[in-house]
């Protein structure tokens, strides 16, 4: 069916870290629109203006009733305006990414009368302030979605806890791109990579700490971190007092054209998540996907979905 219409929710137009979400604007069979905006969308890309305007409301006026100014309930405006752009685009399906923006878009599905599918990926499925407050949107949101997509056994097994029915749930990672399988890595430098945002859940100064012990026996030994985050100077500050900050470059947020020269030219690839404080995991990161699609060896820790994904001593090594 692919002259289908898939409507894709999303909060973000181009988050640099969500390659999925653009691998799903580009690969999925059929016409896809995208939704973005907000927690409820209040966009349609390739067009000008929100929603609400089309609807000859101003601008202004998601200002004013987002701060109750007017009478009108905002989010009841905003689902309306995206309810009546679904219609004259002729939806045929809307896939939500992450489970709040599934409860958004909810109301607006059931009034079109349009199936709905969530696409559950970490934090939404893990963070203990999500679950606490979305407790009982989850619930409705599993009775009336018509599939749940999750990313690793972990994430079933907790969704599947909350009343999720087990017939409805499609587990699958989301799949690198094609181009990292045409990578042939050349072994020849020392160079370990690490890739993904500087946030509690991905450590990145474990990683450090861990690098520090090889780089004492090898110095010619070198880590690549590639990302950005709120803990990207903690992690510059670990590697200075450590010793390494030299042997190690903080190369920022890269596109995937850049990220595949680095995985033709590493030896390995290295990632150490772990679970926050606050509860916040990984679904089953991207990035490990991709550096196996190319072929490096893998060497994580047995977290959510990446012990799905590594074969411990055969593919990488996992720890504790």
């Amino acid at each position: 069916m692919n002259n289908r219409v898939i409507a894709i929710a999303s909060p973000s137009n181009d988050a640099y870290s969500e390659t999925f979400i653009r691998a799903h604007k580009n690969y999925l069979p059929g016409n896809v629109l995208f939704y973005y905006g907000d927690l409820l969308p209040n966009r349609l890309e390739g067009e000008k203006g929100m929603l609400i305007e089309k609807m000859g409301l101003p601008r202004r006026f998601a200002h004013w009733a987002k701060r109750r100014v007017v009478g009108l309930d905002y989010s009841h405006t905003l689902s309306h305006a995206l309810l009546t752009s679904f219609r004259e685009n002729s939806v045929d399906v809307v896939l939500a990414e992450y489970g709040p923006t599934a409860v958004s878009v909810m109301n607006a599905c059931k009034q079109g009368q349009i199936p709905l599918v969530v696409h559950f990926h970490g934090y939404d499925a893990s963070l203990k302030s999500v679950l606490t407050q979305y407790s009982d949107d989850y619930r409705t949101l599993f009775k009336f979605a018509e599939k749940i997509i999750v990313v690793s056994k972990k994430m079933q097994s907790t969704l599947t806890e909350m009343g999720a029915d087990a017939k409805k749930i499609v587990r699958t990672a989301c799949a690198p791109d094609d181009s990292f399988f045409k990578i042939t890595p050349n072994y020849a430098s020392k160079n370990f990579l690490s890739i993904g945002r500087f946030v509690d859940k991905k450590a990145p100064y474990y990683t450090v700490l861990a690098f520090s012990r090889i780089a004492k026996n090898f110095p010619e030994a070198r880590l690549i971190m590639v990302g950005e985050g709120s803990l990207l100077n903690a992690t510059k500050n670990v590697a200075r007092s450590t010793g390494v900050l030299d042997q190690i470059d903080f190369v920022g947020a890269q596109s995937p054209e850049i990220i595949r020269e680095y995985l033709a030219n590493s030896i390995a690839y290295v990632q150490h998540s772990v679970t926050a404080e606050n509860g916040d995991s990984e679904g089953t990161p991207v990035a490990i996907l991709e550096a196996g699609a190319a072929g490096l060896p893998l060497v994580s820790t047995k977290h959510a979905g990446i012990a799905d994904t590594i074969l411990h001593e055969k593919t990488g090594f996992l720890v504790d």
